[in-house]
């Protein structure tokens, strides 16, 4: 592994390369530097090279580095990518730009009714559980638009309903890969069909990007292919 910075680096010309074989254009997806487990100073090295988004999985990990960091606080987005238990939404609603694993609606109003009126709106995306194992979390494909429905009834001002995240099973193969995001895609073309505004597909990790970006991901989370392999 390199520095950071160049690490970043060649995983940008990756997302590039990918977006190039699919006709995408390479500003099209948003590159999420996956934090958790790193001290505040990797995130200040990542942020000197051009990262801006971080995410992190463990709310208090993350809060003492937000805190660590609260000279930059307004040059960073802060991504919660971690499974959010309800006696931590506060925290969250107070701390965090978006969260990627809201999976019920409680979570979803107590995130809505906690988020500061002072703050812009929390971005959410809905996190679904594509391949059906029972230790993932997420909602049942077939729950999907109801609760879609009903979290982008919550109150504009406070809570945006912005797309989709998946965590597939890992493989090796590009085509099963590929099937997995292919399956998240199609849920979130079905909602944008029904006439809800989303404009966010969360999927792609360092080992399949690639596949991720193909498939029409907007949001890659990489960490070990940025910051290293973690202990």
């Amino acid at each position: 592994m390199g520095s950071i910075g160049s690490n970043l680096q060649e995983v940008r010309q990756r997302i590039a390369r990918a977006c190039a074989e699919s006709g995408r254009d390479a500003n099209s997806v948003t590159l999420l530097a996956v934090s958790k487990t790193f001290p505040a100073e990797a995130v200040r090295e990542a942020f000197a090279a051009g990262a801006c988004a971080f995410g992190e999985n463990y709310v208090q990990e993350a809060l003492a580095k937000i805190d660590a960091l609260a000279d930059l606080r307004a040059r960073l987005a802060w991504h919660l990518i971690g499974p959010l238990q309800s006696n931590k939404t506060r925290p969250v609603a107070e701390a965090f730009d978006w969260v990627h694993t809201v999976d019920r609606l409680k979570i979803a109003e107590r995130l809505a009714a906690q988020r500061p009126a002072d703050l812009p709106p929390l971005d959410i995306c809905l996190q679904v559980n594509v391949c059906g194992e029972d230790s993932k979390s997420g909602v049942a494909p077939g729950e999907l638009p109801a609760l879609a429905a009903a979290v982008s009834a919550l109150p504009h001002e406070r809570l945006r309903l912005r797309g989709l995240m998946a965590i597939p099973e890992p493989t090796a193969d590009l085509q099963a890969q590929r099937r997995q995001h292919h399956r998240l895609r199609d849920l979130f073309d079905a909602l944008r069909a029904n006439g809800l505004p989303l404009d966010t597909l969360s999927m792609g990790m360092s080992a399949d990007l690639e596949a991720a970006v193909a498939e029409g991901s907007t949001l890659v989370r990489v960490g070990s292919a940025i910051f290293g392999s973690r202990g």
